[in-house]
This record gives structure tokens, C-alpha cells and sequence, in this order.
């Protein structure tokens, strides 16, 4: 029987999902979000965007448009 060696877990090793915020689209089902001012997009599916925390245009965005509210949870 082959024995297990127990290594401990490394930063290569371990990956963490960067966080991201969730918004409802209160007008359409589907459609694709064209940041302004930047050529990135984030697809609608079922009333719902996922944008990275990060992405400060984005958020900024979507907080500030009246056909989206920010998901809580």
C-alpha cells in the first residue's frame, strides 16, 4: 500500500477567488455590459452580472445606473 505524504499547503498551491460583486439587471434577461470609457464587457444572464471587486469602472457603473441593483450576499 503506497503511503501519503503530507505536505503543507504553499501560496502556489492555495488559489483564492477574487472577490466580485453581483448586480441585478432590472430591465432585460440577457444582454452584454459595455463598461464605458473601457473595452471591457460582462455578459447579463438571467437578470444577473458578475463584475470583480476590483474593476472599480464597473462597479462604479452599475451603482450609479438606475437599471441595476447591487445582489446582496
Amino acid at each position: 500500500m503506497a503511503k501519503t505524504i503530507e505536505r503543507p499547503a504553499t501560496e502556489e498551491q492555495t488559489t483564492v477567488a477574487p472577490a466580485s460583486l453581483t448586480f441585478r439587471d432590472l430591465v432585460y434577461t440577457s444582454r452584454t455590459l459595455v463598461v464605458p470609457g473601457t473595452d471591457r464587457t460582462y455578459p447579463v444572464a438571467k437578470h444577473l452580472v458578475v463584475v470583480p471587486e476590483s474593476d472599480k469602472e464597473a462597479v462604479a457603473f452599475l451603482k450609479a445606473n438606475s437599471e441595476y441593483a447591487a445582489q446582496e450576499g
